[in-house]
């Protein structure tokens, strides 16, 4: 038994060798088979009850050998010794151990059947948040090269002063040892940044050849990153929802949806409508909900994305250029995906005593280098100033700064930018917010002023004046500035932002708040409502997102899919903690002529019109508004179809009979003659009127002179009368 065992394993290693040996050197593979031989000699020794790992593998058991490594990592954090089972001689435990996790890992992949490839790059960097991070290849648009960049210290962000390297070993070791920034981007984004470790990315792992060339720990940082053995458990999000209300006009969808897109946003409504529909404001604000009505105008351009028109100079010189910009599904789904990263905090981040400051961290698309050196480095900067030190108290004061700036070049007036905006920078108090723009209509970053004014002309040319900032939330894809500000922002470098415009609940949202006491909490969940959503042509508004939007293929679904966008070319997917809610008028277009891919991915409501809901309003006004509604319905299904009924909300407010005779016709009436074409005869039996005696008035029209000898037949002319009859309506008792 012992010797079949020892065959069976001999085999196993010998094919995890050969599945190790495309991608690693003859070394590394070697101190991966000691590894996990190693490993499993010593099981037992772990408590554990399995003779290898093929063994724990078939009972679903990996994951207790990796529990039982985590309990040796711990245990030598405090200076234990339980390291000793696996490394008796080790001086430097932590660093083997991670040894230990990864070849498990490479393990685990190897009983899987996935490629030696999955999940095997030869480094990945993580941030604060646990997000990973690549060094990327850029292509050098004057040789057609692809390379690796290293920025020199001092340099700007631009392409032709960085050093372009094709050794990866090169590439960490700049980054890692030297402290160099390196040109990289986040896992899944399009975009690419340069930043340093440590700073921004605060931890590492690298394939094992990469650290032992470097003689560097696998795994290393000031946090453990997030690895594929060592996932958290995902938060409890709710299941996206896609759902039509659909039903004849007046049954009350709109509210309806307002109830829905709380409900989906809260978990729960309040009991009133008068409460509802102050909460739904409330999430409007906050920028939760968002509302758009299709027409048949409406276009994927105006949904998802599409190009405008930019005024301003154009490579070609025609004045004007054609930009990506984003419509309203793209501008929610960024607002999503942004909370679904920042997870729920338990409490909103505290604005109370906070002023408000916009900034332009440099000219957006000319001088981004300023904004990425700002965002990495932890400061803002100002390039209005000149080379003057503003440190000194007395410039705490406008008119000495003013004064000053006049020695310097006389007669200059008090609205320079040299004066004004250094002013305001200079003024900005500890744990003042910067709102940092990009352009007139969005914003990238927000941070908070953590330290002083400083005179700090080290770096960029012209941008010399610095404060401390603590930088609370960097965007991937800038965000609309009416998200949180009630107008667009203007060219001035440095303002206050005025207290009201500014949508304080909604920027609150956005920042990292109290840490939640229970744990991880829900993200927050937005809703989008298409209003009239069968009025549009639906495949070509929706595009990609018919795909897209189904709940499985969802960010942070299993099956999650992204696409990439014509317009723009970035990669996007739809995050799962955004809910999309439609209404549809069924008397407008039946429900069969709704697009059938769109019918697979929604579910629908029926809203039908509730007669009993009109008992208050009946006693109100003296109306049997129940009897009433229930029999020109009756009346309608007969002699059209279902879906053309008239719903109760038209009576709801009714509080006199004056109001019943308004709402008959200005609204009923005229309704009854679209839906008959404008036939009197059917509009009157339809109100249970046939002959014209109760709300329309019957004129025979007799046939003309010529007509009535061939035996023409005797026609009518229908009008509603100025005065309904008092015995039109059943009396409500």
């Amino acid at each position: 038994m012992t010797r079949m065992i020892a065959e069976r394993m001999e085999l196993t290693n010998e094919n995890f060798r050969q599945w190790l040996e495309p991608i690693y050197s003859k070394n590394t593979v070697n101190t991966g088979l000691a590894t996990i031989s190693r490993l499993e000699k010593n099981l037992a020794k772990l408590g554990l009850p399995y003779i290898d790992l093929d063994t724990a593998f078939e009972a679903d058991g990996v994951e207790q050998v990796r529990l039982a490594l985590e309990e040796i990592k711990q245990d030598a954090r405090v200076g234990g010794e339980r390291f000793r089972i696996l490394m008796p001689d080790a001086t430097d435990p932590m660093r083997r151990l991670h040894g230990y996790f990864y070849w498990l890992r490479r393990y685990t992949s190897f009983r899987k059947g996935e490629p030696v490839e999955a999940d095997e790059d030869p480094v990945v960097l993580f941030d604060g948040a646990g997000k990973s991070f690549k060094p990327v290849r850029v292509r050098n648009q004057t040789t057609g090269v692809e390379a690796y960049r290293i920025k020199p210290e001092g340099a700007s962000n631009e392409t032709e002063e960085a050093i372009e390297q094709q050794d990866i070993v090169v590439v960490v070791r700049a980054l890692l040892i030297d402290g160099r920034a390196v040109r990289i981007r986040e896992t899944g984004i399009n975009g690419t940044s340069y930043f340093k470790f440590p700073g921004r990315l605060v931890a590492y792992r690298l394939r094992p050849d990469i650290a032992e060339a470097l003689d560097l720990p696998i795994e290393g940082g000031s946090r453990p990153p997030v690895t594929q053995a060592e996932t958290p458990v995902p938060l409890p999000m709710p299941t996206p929802t896609n759902l039509i209300l659909y039903g004849p006009p007046g049954t009350g969808k709109t509210y309806r949806t307002a109830a829905e897109a709380v409900r989906l946003c809260d978990g729960a409504i309040p009991d009133t409508r008068d409460g509802t529909m102050a909460r739904y404001r409330g999430l409007v604000e906050a920028g939760q909900i968002r509302f758009v009505t299709f027409h048949q105008s409406y276009s994927y351009e105006d949904f998802v994305e599409g190009l405008r028109p930019e005024t301003g100079s154009s490579a070609d010189g025609t004045g004007f250029r054609l930009e990506p910009r984003r419509g309203i599904f793209r501008e929610i789904a960024t607002l999503a995906e942004q909370a679904r990263k920042k997870g729920s905090p338990s409490a909103p981040f505290d604005l109370a005593g906070r002023s408000v400051y916009k900034m332009s961290l440099g000219r957006a698309g000319s001088e981004d280098h300023i904004y990425e050196a700002a965002i990495l480095g932890g400061y803002a900067v100002l390039g209005w100033g000149g080379s003057e030190d503003w440190s000194a108290p007395e410039y705490e004061n406008y008119q000495v700064v003013f004064d000053r700036w006049n020695q310097i070049e006389p007669g200059t007036p008090g609205n320079s930018g040299n004066i004004v905006q250094l002013w305001r920078f200079r003024s900005m108090q500890v744990g003042d917010l910067i709102v940092v723009s990009e352009g007139n209509l969005r914003f990238r970053a927000v941070g908070e002023v953590t330290g002083p004014y400083r005179y700090d002309p080290t770096d960029a040319v012209d941008y010399a004046h610095r404060r401390d900032v603590r930088w609370l939330l960097v965007l991937d894809e800038p965000l609309p500035v009416e998200e949180i500000y009630d107008k667009q922002f203007s060219q001035a470098s440095c303002y206050r932002l005025a207290d009201e415009q500014l949508k304080r609940e909604a920027l609150a949202r956005l920042l990292p708040g109290a840490p939640a006491a229970t744990g991880p909490a829900v993200p927050d969940q937005f809703v989008l409502i298409i209003d009239e959503i069968n009025r549009a042509n639906i495949s070509k508004v929706f595009g990609e997102l018919i795909t897209l939007i189904e709940p499985d293929k969802r960010l942070g679904r299993p099956g999650e899919i992204t696409v990439r966008l014509p317009a723009s070319g970035d990669s996007f997917g739809v995050p799962d903690n955004l809910h999309i809610v439609g209404t549809m008028n069924t008397a407008d277009r039946s429900i069969a002529l709704l697009d059938t891919a769109l019918r697979r991915r929604f579910s629908f409501e029926e809203l039908m019109p509730n007669p009993s809901l009109l008992n208050k309003a009946s006693r109100q006004c003296g109306v049997d508004l129940v009897a009433l509604l229930t029999g020109i319905n009756a009346r309608i299904e007969y002699l059209f179809d279902r879906e053309h009924q008239i719903g109760h909300a038209y009576f709801m407010d009714c509080a006199s009979r004056t109001d019943v005779d308004d709402v008959m016709r200005h609204r009923v009436i005229p309704l009854l003659a679209e839906y008959f074409y404008e036939d009197w005869g059917k509009v009157a039996l339809a109100l249970g009127d046939p002959n014209g005696e109760r709300f329309l008035e019957r004129t025979a029209l007799k046939p003309p002179a010529g007509l009535a000898e061939e035996g023409a037949e005797e026609r009518a002319r229908w009008s509603v009368r100025p005065n309904f009859v008092s015995s039109a309506y059943p009396v409500s008792l």
